[in-house]
């Protein structure tokens, strides 16, 4: 199966914002009465994987057309909404959210229309946790999700069965490469492994117990990485033998011959994941119901796992992917990162995270 990394597809699109969005319309020639849905997605080759092999076999289960709106996997594009939704105006039907844009969203209110999910019955294949519902009624609908990773040398080092391990200065003295970005799940890891996860981080006393546990592996960090490149080449060169990367692209690097290997330890690996949410105006709600009911069948989570390299958010028995190519995209357990956490005490986070990062 032919992998794509994902952040390189979403970053294609990520500058591409406001109402004059790029857009291509596939499907069936328009008729009198032809019903249609326009879809945000991230843009490059992520959006076109969703043109060649998601809408059109959508189009044909349904004869409802689509239009691709190219939006950005960013809170910019809730700015967008806002300032169209604001203007009575509607760039998408249906918008592709990270689960912390999300619930930014659903705290402004007003952006996202509740779903009927009467019209929605595959959704009762996900768990509930990617089914977002807010007072008003349910405001998401999981659409794929990815991964982060502990990745290792397999040539220098065997699997780690615990995040643990990597604490261990005998084993990973100046070997590791971990994300510098406070908000990129380290801390969700730490939380995870060493004490009750996410809810840790719902005070500011548990952020400061999760931040000195992680100030203890300093020690063992060659790499505190913020552009991925620097640790794709670190892991290459053999600078680093073990750390915290991307699944995707350290299983297009196994692929091309490289000593590496991604490991789901037995805490599990950090997910995030993307909802297809309903704008607030518009009017196409039974269209928008068909097509998040399409995407939510397991076949067609199977699809998106192949053509576009995304994570399915149904069992993986209830798939047809092979162990193969569900080992390629995603695994088990996952870790669920704090996000309420990071919105409401993100300032707190990161000057504590850069303060131990500065070793003071």
């Amino acid at each position: 199966m032919a992998l794509i990394n994902r952040r390189n597809l979403l970053k294609t699109g990520a500058s591409v914002a406001g109402l004059a969005a790029a857009s291509s319309v596939i499907g069936t020639p328009l008729i009198a009465q032809q019903r249609s849905l326009r879809v945000g997605s991230y843009g490059g080759y992520f959006e076109n994987s969703f043109i060649e092999h998601v809408f059109p076999a959508f189009t044909e289960a349904t004869g409802i057309t689509i239009e691709s709106v190219t939006q950005p996997n960013s809170a910019d594009w809730l700015v967008t909404m806002q300032q169209a939704t604001a203007a009575g105006a509607v760039p998408t039907d249906l918008s592709l959210y990270a689960r912390d844009t999300l619930i930014r969203a659903s705290r402004m209110g007003g952006l996202i229309r509740p779903l009927d999910m009467s019209g929605i019955p595959n959704a009762s294949n996900m768990d509930s946790y990617f089914v977002f519902e807010a007072d008003e009624g349910v405001l998401g609908v999981g659409a794929m999700s990815w991964f982060s990773s502990m990745v290792v040398n397999t040539d220098e080092v065997a699997a780690p069965e615990s995040w643990a391990e990597f604490w261990d200065s005998d084993l990973y003295e100046a070997s590791l490469g971990i994300s510098r970005q406070f908000n990129s799940h380290f801390l969700d890891i730490v939380a995870a492994t060493f004490f009750d996860g996410a809810e840790t981080l719902d005070s500011e006393e548990g952020i400061l117990a999760v931040i000195e546990k992680a100030s203890e592996i300093r020690p063992n960090v060659a790499l505190w990485w913020s552009a991925e490149s620097q640790m794709e080449q670190s892991l290459k060169n053999g600078d680093v033998i073990g750390g915290q990367y991307y699944l995707d692209v350290t299983m297009l690097m196994a692929a091309d011959g490289y000593p590496v290997g991604a490991v789901f330890p037995r805490e599990g690996n950090p997910q995030d994941y993307g909802s297809w949410c309903l704008s607030a105006l518009s009017d196409k709600t039974e269209e928008a119901a068909e097509f998040i009911n399409f995407t939510s069948d397991p076949v067609n989570q199977a699809l998106m796992s192949r053509m576009i390299g995304t994570a399915p958010l149904v069992p993986v028995g209830s798939t047809d992917l092979s162990e193969e190519e569900f080992a390629a995209v995603s695994g088990t357990p996952a870790i669920r990162p704090a996000y309420e956490a990071y919105l409401d005490r993100g300032t707190f986070i990161q000057e504590n995270w850069d303060r131990m990062l500065a070793g003071l």
